[in-house]
């Protein structure tokens, strides 16, 4: 058990905590949405079923992740599709187009539909936690268990503290970028070209890297969109 309380093992628990808490707003939304036609005794109940479906969704998709994640290159790709998602994090968002939630009436719909949007809409957080657990399956369930709960119970402070303090959200793109990284260097193939002694050496600046790569992307990007957004006026 003391392994439990490792260090390693407390900060990767963190970097999953942290990671879902950001990648998981629009969840929120959707389990209110769902919720919001609920009689007011069965509105808790729809929550917390929903999200605790959620859990288990996210622990069965993520464990297929993880395995599949041991054939060779297929870490590559999701280290790819894990940078995008990190700049995507920081990127300006256009305003509309987003998907519309249908109130529901009873318990059990309310429950379907939280636990079916939230498998749609949470690939990017399968990504990203299977990369920051490094094929840990108790960093898996003990993350998931910790963090979908507190997003249902606290979104809406969730979301004031990022609007209040964007660095938390820059913060996080640039972890995502730096999980990219440890993940680029573990797959097999690279390993297996590369060598153990070259990873060993360059897995940390390659992470640190790619960190900064999304940063510098990310601030590209506003910077290009404010500028777009004066020369149209």
């Amino acid at each position: 058990m003391s392994g439990l309380f490792a260090p390693d093992f407390l900060l990767s628990l963190g970097q999953i905590v942290w990671i879902n808490a950001l990648l998981s707003g629009d969840n929120a939304v959707v389990i209110a949405m769902a919720c919001r036609g609920l009689p007011g005794n069965q509105q808790r109940i729809g929550m917390v079923a929903g999200a605790a479906a959620a859990v288990l969704l996210r622990i069965v998709f993520t464990a297929i992740v993880v395995v599949l994640l041991g054939i060779p290159y297929l870490k590559v790709i999701g280290a790819a599709a894990l940078l995008w998602i990190a700049v995507d994090l920081v990127r300006p968002k256009k305003s509309g187009g987003e998907a519309e939630i249908a109130e529901s009436g009873s318990l059990l719909k309310a429950i379907g539909t939280i636990a079916l949007a939230d498998m749609i809409m949470s690939l990017d957080n399968v990504i990203a936690i299977a990369g920051a657990a490094h094929g840990d399956w108790r960093l898996i369930v003990a993350g998931l268990a910790i963090s979908v709960p507190l997003i249902v119970a606290g979104s809406a402070v969730i979301l004031k503290i990022m609007d209040r303090f964007p660095a938390v959200v820059w913060l996080g793109a640039a972890l995502l970028g730096f999980v990219a990284g440890e993940m680029l260097m573990s797959d097999a193939a690279v390993l297996a070209r590369l060598g153990e002694p070259f990873i060993h050496h360059w897995e940390r600046p390659v992470a640190v890297l790619l960190a900064l790569a999304v940063v510098v992307t990310g601030f590209f990007l506003v910077r290009r969109h404010g500028t777009a957004g004066q020369s149209s006026d």
